[in-house]
């Protein structure tokens, strides 16, 4: 019941927010997953599709990490993607990059094909659907609007912010970083 209400409200924020435009402005398995004891969506347990070892977004403290929320059928996600490759590239593991699959209608399989057919090298994750609704409850139902291309820059003292709405080019992403929250 809690996946199709979510999937309710992902159609829903896609038909009133739509496809996502180009801003040149800065701005897993299916096994269950621990749910943190604290309440913070850092510390939710995480299965890397590719491995399947297990990570919370809070391992990474003292780096930046950039957590997108994608699903696999969205272009614009994918355009992203391709910003964030660039970064991976010129930038290795300063910032850690992560990739959660917020469409509760996917899967691990569906999301390895599309890291593997994309040559994608960071972690890729199914969002459990209570790390999504904390998601939305802190960061609103624009988070899982994959179409409007949604991400979280958590800075080195594990503060967080979501930065702008729209496709981001890699220089307005690490502008982004570069100011911190």
């Amino acid at each position: 019941m809690i996946h199709m209400k979510l999937f309710i409200l992902v159609i829903l924020s896609i038909l009133f927010f739509g496809c996502a435009s180009v801003s040149d402005a800065p701005a897993a398995d299916e096994a269950p997953h621990e749910e943190p004891s604290n309440s913070d969506w850092k510390d939710f347990e995480l299965v890397d599709v590719s491995t399947g070892s297990t990570f919370r977004i809070s391992d990474y403290s003292g780096k930046p990490v950039l957590v997108e929320s994608f699903a696999v059928w969205c272009p614009t996600c994918l355009q992203q993607q391709k910003e964030l490759q660039s970064i991976v590239e010129s930038h290795g593991d300063e910032i850690v990059h992560v990739s959660l699959d917020t469409d509760p209608n996917e899967d691990a399989q569906k999301v390895l094909d599309h890291l593997q057919q994309n040559n994608f090298d960071w972690h890729y994750a199914i969002s459990p659907s209570g790390l999504t609704d904390e998601l939305i409850d802190e960061f609103g139902i624009e988070i899982v609007n994959a179409p409007s291309a949604p991400i979280i820059l958590v800075c080195a003292d594990q503060s967080a912010r979501l930065l702008p709405s729209g496709l981001k080019r890699s220089a307005a992403i690490l502008e982004e970083v570069e100011k911190g929250c």
